[in-house]
């Protein structure tokens, strides 16, 4: 593990060129000095050896710190596969099954209707043809949407955001019971559709296990893989490793948009949100994703059996549902992708607009974090900044492509 976190190994003796690998530098530094991002972590591993693991820039513009290696960020929806995670280890233990309805567990959702047409009335409402299960919370074909207009012009939209769903001060319970009262966006199961559902999933892993959501990830996954940088707030005594997120003003110049004294991160808030309240480390990152590639065990923690992780990095959506679209703004970013239990999984690298292999899997995060796992390559990639939105910039396509090229094997 040691040498996996903090020492580069020789790419050579994992099939990876270093001259190759060299090409990253100038690429990443690049966005530097134009001034478009304050800086960036880029993580490469192969075979369980780093062999590259950069920095670049400054964590902060205004202090003028420079990035570090375990400097920390918002990874905001790299929170969704590891609250899928957690729900899996419950999984397993049996505590239910993927196609029992969400109801079974949170009885208040079992009475919300669809709404049936696009002007918003809340009269025009209609039961669901089916319940939402927990496998359409893992698959995002829960019938919920996100209460984020960006993403797609739903009414629910608006009807979200007037009920303030993402509350920083409600509890999931709070926030789980406010959602009961509202329409859903759609049919459960009849299409993908980026969503609140991943909070749910954190409040049926609170109901199931009978722990606060932080505690439980705490004990099944934060504790065991030893991401002791991982969590739902910044401790005081690591906000010194914690980096602004940047956005561009109307002139295009970069401009704090989040600083490390935010409240919201400073002590721990009462959302617990299973979809994009995490902070983590590119190292610890690394941990949990090695642990996905490696079968759901890293050195002596077992955290998912080996079959449960093939399960979840699978494509569990139906070909009427791919390419699935995240918003409006991002319809081409899916192509060649459908979606397992938790993460975007790569079924036809043709149609694909990445870099890759057929069975990759990979998620994001609003603030401009991303990481791939690819079982075929047994390689891990992850890159963290601090810039919304996300995808106003290649730099995510552009990264792997740096790694896919330095394999030499």
């Amino acid at each position: 593990m040691a040498n996996l976190i903090t020492e580069v190994g020789s790419p050579e003796n994992v099939g990876m060129s270093s001259e190759r690998l060299l090409r990253i530098d100038n690429a990443l530094q690049r966005y530097v000095d134009q001034e478009k991002l304050s800086g960036i972590v880029a993580l490469i591993a192969r075979e369980e050896q780093a062999v590259y693991f950069e920095r670049f820039g400054q964590m902060s513009r205004e202090t003028g710190m420079p990035m570090q290696s375990d400097t920390i960020f918002r990874i905001a929806s790299m929170t969704k596969p590891v609250t899928s995670v957690a729900a899996m280890t419950l999984w397993e233990e049996g505590r239910f099954q993927l196609d029992d309805p969400v109801s079974r567990y949170i009885p208040e959702l079992g009475s919300m209707k669809v709404l049936q047409d696009g002007n918003g009335a809340v009269n025009n409402l209609v039961e669901p043809e089916r319940q939402m299960t927990v496998r359409d919370l893992l698959r995002h074909t829960s019938g919920l949407s996100l209460g984020i207009s960006l993403l797609e012009a739903s009414p629910v939209n608006k009807i979200y955001q007037d009920a303030d769903l993402h509350n920083a001060n409600q509890t999931l319970e709070e926030m789980t019971l406010k959602l009961s009262q509202l329409p859903l966006a759609g049919h459960p199961g009849a299409e993908w559709r980026y969503s609140i559902a991943t909070d749910v999933l954190a409040r049926l892993v609170e109901v199931i296990s009978g722990m606060p959501f932080d505690e439980y990830l705490s004990h099944s996954i934060f504790d065991p893989l030893s991401m002791n940088d991982t969590g739902f707030h910044v401790q005081q005594e690591k906000i010194e490793r914690f980096a602004t997120v940047y956005g561009l003003t109307p002139s295009g110049e970069l401009s704090p948009i989040g600083l490390p004294s935010e409240k919201r991160y400073t002590q721990r808030p009462g959302f617990l949100s299973g979809g994009d309240g995490l902070v983590s480390t590119a190292p610890d990152y690394l941990k949990f994703c090695q642990m996905m590639l490696n079968g759901g065990v890293l050195d002596d923690a077992r955290i998912l059996g080996r079959r449960t992780v093939d399960l979840m990095t699978i494509n569990h959506l139906q070909p009427e549902s791919m390419p699935f679209q995240i918003s409006r703004t991002m319809s081409g970013f899916t192509k060649g992708y459908g979606f397992g239990l938790g993460f975007a999984v790569m079924t036809d690298l043709a149609e694909s607009t990445a870099m890759g292999s057929e069975g990759e899997y990979n998620w994001g995060g609003a603030a401009t974090t991303f990481f791939w796992v690819d079982p075929q390559e047994h390689l891990i990639g992850i890159l963290m900044t601090q810039f919304m939105p996300m995808y106003h910039y290649n730099i995510d396509r552009e990264f792997r492509i740096l790694a896919y090229q330095a394999l030499v094997d």
